[in-house]
């Protein structure tokens, strides 16, 4: 009886320890996990968008998808770009580590680093390839900043695009 009860004590610390660290690897993430609406301006012009933050595969991996339109303008056509983001865990367990894909054909291996309210992603330093910096600051509970810059030598960026996100769900 006694080992038995052990046995039972011991999977329940097991099972919660599991949920536990699920919770703490994307503790830094939830303010952003949801549904956006933001408008923004920068080299494409001024545009809106949506995209959401999300968990899938049993909260293994953190997708964003995102849609954003910038309406024709004097000599440049209409913009519409759409792409896929995912954040995934490295081989230590932590959210360091993220890959982006959009329409129109960039894949973009980026590192993480964050803080309570902030989440920045920097591109990995190829030779011939300018480093991207995509930046989310939380402003207040429904409001973040976004930011994309680019840098020939990864040390001076230069903005590309920014703009304010509401939170809508």
């Amino acid at each position: 009886m006694k080992s038995i009860f052990l046995l039972v004590i011991t999977l329940i610390g097991l099972v919660t320890h599991g949920y536990g660290q699920q919770n703490t690897i994307w503790s830094k993430w939830k303010w952003l996990i949801g549904e956006w609406k933001g408008e923004g301006s920068g080299q494409p012009g001024k545009g809106e968008g949506k995209f959401t933050f999300n968990l899938s595969l049993g909260e293994k991996i953190l997708v964003r998808k995102s849609h954003s339109e910038y309406p024709a303008v004097k000599d440049k056509p209409k913009i519409s770009h759409e792409d896929l983001m995912i954040v995934y865990l490295d081989f230590t367990g932590n959210t360091s580590r993220a890959i982006y894909f959009d329409n129109e054909g960039h894949v973009i291996n980026y590192t993480i680093s964050n803080t309570d309210s902030s989440i920045t992603l920097v591109s990995d330093k190829i030779a011939n390839v300018p480093v991207f910096r995509l930046s989310y600051s939380l402003l207040n509970n429904k409001t973040i900043n976004v930011k994309f810059e680019i840098s020939q030598d990864g040390e001076k960026f230069i903005n590309y695009l920014e703009g304010r996100s509401i939170k809508i769900k």
